[in-house]
């Protein structure tokens, strides 16, 4: 049984995080977990082509950093999709920002919320430029209890490595009081740092990058928990 796992992003062997993607799912396959013993097979789905016809072919969807994507909408699709179908997903740096963006706009009714990065002059930034960008630093993460973060890591705290200079603007964290999208880690200054929506089987954003931790031959927990729920998936989908 190969799991297929949809990655929205625009290649580029020149950026780190996407030959880390690629890494950590030879790792997987070479060093299977006791959760997912099953090959796994990442596709690329850039996103100026129209992919979204195709999402339901995958177990499980990460949305890859590098962002701005080519094409903003698609993207979006794809988090939308996932979201509403319960696929399991990741989305990592930029995918975690365009997690909130989704939400806030398609749940909360948000409209304008934008990404700064794209249009700096749009009336709601909700992705915004960091006062201390975090490129190529680590930085410490509080992982808030009773989370699904907390339940990977087994941990209160922990360090993670970055490459991004925007993030989700506190000004607008309000907005996702009681909405069921939690934020589940921040930084020491209390910036946001991870994002959940506790109802669904799997849906996590994080602002860092933990597919770098493959290129040291370990795969990070947040990306083992990821494969594993997309094996629950696909169990559930051959038991229907």
């Amino acid at each position: 049984m190969t799991l297929h796992i949809g990655i929205i992003g625009d290649f580029d062997h020149a950026v780190i995080a996407h030959r880390a993607i690629n890494q950590s799912i030879e790792l997987a396959n070479t060093q299977p977990s006791k959760t997912h013993k099953q090959k796994i097979t990442g596709h690329w789905l850039a996103t100026d082509t129209d992919f979204t016809h195709q999402l339901n072919n995958y177990q499980a969807l990460w949305c890859a950093p590098a962002s701005p994507y080519r094409n903003t909408a698609n993207a979006l699709a794809a988090i939308r999709f996932a979201r509403e179908s319960n696929t399991p997903f990741l989305g990592t740096c930029g995918g975690y920002q365009h997690a909130a963006l989704e939400f806030a706009r398609n749940v909360l009714g948000h409209t304008d919320a934008d990404n700064a990065e794209v249009d700096p002059n749009c009336s709601m930034p909700l992705i915004t430029a960091l006062v201390c960008p975090l490129v190529e630093k680590h930085d410490g993460i509080i992982i808030a209890p009773n989370t699904k973060l907390q339940d990977i890591y087994r941990a209160e705290n922990a360090s993670e490595a970055y490459h991004c200079s925007f993030g989700i603007n506190k000004k607008y964290l309000s907005i996702f009081d009681n909405s069921g999208l939690n934020f589940s880690a921040f930084s020491i200054q209390k910036e946001p740092r991870a994002l959940e929506i506790k109802a669904n089987n799997f849906f996590i954003g994080v602002a860092f990058q933990p597919e770098r931790l493959s290129l040291s031959n370990t795969l990070h927990p947040i990306v083992d928990a990821f494969f594993t729920a997309a094996l629950r998936n696909k169990s559930a989908l051959n038991d229907t």
